[in-house]
């Protein structure tokens, strides 16, 4: 009777998809853009966290659901309106708020 040990688990990769590489690449550029708003022009630094999530909303857009990863939490619709509204409504704000007198 031959007994074969069982193979060993294939190592996973992380990301093990190309939409969870997008998402780790969008957090870095909000990263990026939250560091903006502390270290230097917060107007500058919101347009980047608008445009990273922009990104993300066409990301989740033209990837597909099974390589999506992190980036697919709902419907594809109701990702992509989030993502590009909340983009919208940021980058409006960063762009319309008056400045204030220190």
């Amino acid at each position: 009777m031959d007994l074969d040990p069982l193979p060993e688990p294939v190592e996973r990769r992380y990301p093990s998809t190309i939409g969870g590489a997008f998402y780790l690449a969008v957090l870095m550029a909000a990263g990026v853009g939250i560091a903006l708003v502390v270290l230097d022009d917060w107007r500058v630094g919101l347009r980047v966290v608008a445009g990273a999530l922009a990104a993300a909303g066409l990301l989740r857009l033209v990837l597909p659901q099974r390589d999506a990863g992190m980036l697919a939490v709902r419907h594809r619709f109701v990702d992509v309106v989030l993502l590009v509204g909340v983009a919208g409504a940021i980058y409006f704000l960063a762009g319309d708020i008056p400045d204030q007198p220190l």
